[in-house]
């Protein structure tokens, strides 16, 4: 189940969402070459990724924030993209461009720290900017909860693009990263859920005072979570193989 698109418009370009973007992925291009080289790539994430054992010597504070700009490959880069690019929009059209931005960077600071708190002596390079873009889909969930989001459905060789609440699809994700982090120690690498799970929880708390100015429960009552305007329609398009039929 992999969300692809939501059908949610945003009333304004989303420069900072496309701003940062670009970032991400020039950035990971500027290092990209890296990936031929095991050592070297390990002391470019030693040098600027979020290392927890580091910052519990009292260093490597600044991994908090350089640590959402690096990707450890290109289908972590991907993702965290299309995620970002799918709620970031609407984010942005809501707050504003400067607010938006000081929000993204806080809920990876805080997302980063909550990684810390639990594995404090970890050695192992925390990347991504998975933290920063989960605070945004926790955000996105307290204002936009029964907003469309189109997703990529497949089981073997069975697959279908379906529109579902993007309370479920957010729902959903936010328990898969507090399960897996219940069942992570830190220590083994891989995902880092908690980061995931505190960067969500930081959003929507961050995201209460817009709700608020926004009506709150009078908002929700006047929209019934669907987003404030008309939802954007993206029929799928017919397939062009023909239909055999049984004779």
């Amino acid at each position: 189940m992999f969300p692809i698109r939501d059908h949610n418009p945003s009333g304004r370009t989303p420069y900072v969402t496309y701003a940062l973007i670009a970032l991400n992925v020039g950035i990971f291009m500027s290092y990209y070459d890296l990936f031929v080289d095991d050592y070297q790539l390990a002391m470019f994430f030693q040098n600027w990724a979020l290392i927890p054992a580091h910052v519990s010597s009292g260093e490597g504070y600044t991994g908090f924030l350089s640590s959402m700009f690096l990707h450890a490959g290109w289908m972590h880069l991907f993702g965290n993209m299309l995620f970002l690019f799918i709620f970031g929009d609407n984010m942005e059209d809501e707050m504003g461009h400067v607010p938006y931005l000081l929000f993204y960077l806080s809920s990876g600071v805080v997302a980063g720290l909550v990684q810390y708190m639990a594995a404090p002596y970890s050695m192992v390079p925390t990347v991504g900017a998975s933290g920063a873009i989960a605070g945004v889909m926790g955000g996105y969930l307290l204002l936009f909860p029964k907003a469309k989001v189109d997703i990529f459905l497949f089981f073997i060789v069975f697959f279908r693009i379906i529109p579902v609440p993007s309370w479920l699809v957010l729902v959903l994700w936010f328990v898969f990263q507090v399960n897996g982090g219940i069942g992570d120690s830190g220590e083994a690498g891989g995902v880092a859920y908690w980061a995931h799970a505190g960067g969500f929880v930081a959003g929507m708390v961050m995201t209460v005072p817009l709700w608020l100015r926004m009506g709150g429960r009078r908002f929700w009552n006047r929209t019934e979570g669907h987003p404030p305007h008309p939802e954007g329609a993206y029929p799928l398009s017919r397939t062009h193989i023909p239909t055999v039929r049984r004779k």
